[in-house]
């Protein structure tokens, strides 16, 4: 195993936090106003990744490298790159009449002019526990070409209490590789069941299914392939201020034209997040009890 071999972590950081109702992304959960970011950082870092891309929206660059560059100094190299409503999107779809960012695989693509070697993903504000950097690095430091991973998360595991959620639910075949993902967004808890609500009404959800919180580990082969596959996107939604390009939607389309493969790898065993106001105090709770079991210092970066 190349343990000296370089691999990077891409932190999606530039989400709007509409259901929030704040930057959620630099918001303070942990006993010292350590931000969730915090966390995954350094599980990242002592798991083995050495560089750290940051993708942020222009209004919060600079408290984000504020916030993160004096901790991280000497630990890794760090980069921040802009997700600008433009970026990636040829000159005959300009000007763009949006607010929202374009989504989840345009932010990943945001990464392509700093990333040159394997790399895992993840959202700012999704506390994913050390396992999962840990299989995300032991995945990609041998990866062959074409191959990438999804960290499988159990469905029951990853809900809010306050109000629906997106996930991506993951269709896999008897040899646990990855077929599809479906985007479902609008997930709730309803009376002990778990229900999709879609517009041909309720379905009811097996608690057990794997799916995806943005827990990715790729080659960077990947981003021609995204880009050109964002490009069709716009083309076919530029008239739609609100049409997101997911990166369940980016996965499920390399599969299907047999262009990768995406393997289900363990290691979704602590997921916690906040999507509404209302998770806050849950997730400081959570973290409390990690620091106190002993999984984390008191004083994260000391």
């Amino acid at each position: 195993m190349n343990q000296g071999k370089k691999l990077s972590l891409l932190v999606m950081a530039a989400g709007m936090g509409s259901r929030y109702g704040g930057i959620k992304q630099i918001d303070g959960f942990g006993p010292n106003g350590e931000t969730i970011m915090d966390y995954s950082l350094f599980d990242a870092i002592r798991s083995g990744f050495s560089k750290i891309v940051f993708v942020v929206r222009e209004e919060i660059l600079d408290a984000v490298k504020e916030m993160f560059l004096p901790k991280l100094e000497g630990k890794a190299e760090i980069h921040f790159v802009i997700q600008s409503l433009d970026k990636f999107v040829p000159g005959q779809f300009q000007p763009i009449e949006r607010t929202k960012p374009w989504g989840t695989t345009h932010a990943m693509l945001c990464g392509k002019e700093v990333i040159h070697e394997p790399f895992a993903v993840i959202n700012a504000d999704d506390f994913y526990g050390r396992a999962s950097f840990e299989s995300l690095f032991k995945f990609l430091l041998n990866a062959a070409e074409r191959n990438h991973a999804m960290v499988g998360y159990t469905l029951k595991d990853v809900l809010s209490d306050y109000g629906s959620v997106s996930r991506g639910v993951a269709n896999q075949g008897k040899d646990g590789m990855l077929i599809s993902l479906s985007e479902l967004t609008k997930i709730v808890k309803e009376e002990g069941r778990i229900i999709s609500k879609e517009e041909s009404g309720d379905r009811e959800l097996d608690q057990n299914l794997k799916v995806s919180m943005n827990s990715w580990g790729f080659l960077p082969e990947v981003f021609d392939l995204s880009e050109k596959m964002f490009v069709e996107f716009v083309n076919k939604n530029k008239n739609n201020p609100k049409a997101e390009f997911y990166i369940a939607l980016m996965v499920t389309e390399l599969i299907k034209l047999g262009l990768g493969r995406v393997h289900v790898i363990p290691g979704g065993t602590t997921w916690f997040g906040v999507t509404y106001k209302e998770d806050k105090e849950l997730v400081s709770n959570r973290i409390s009890k990690l620091i106190n079991e002993g999984v984390y210092p008191k004083k994260l970066w000391s």
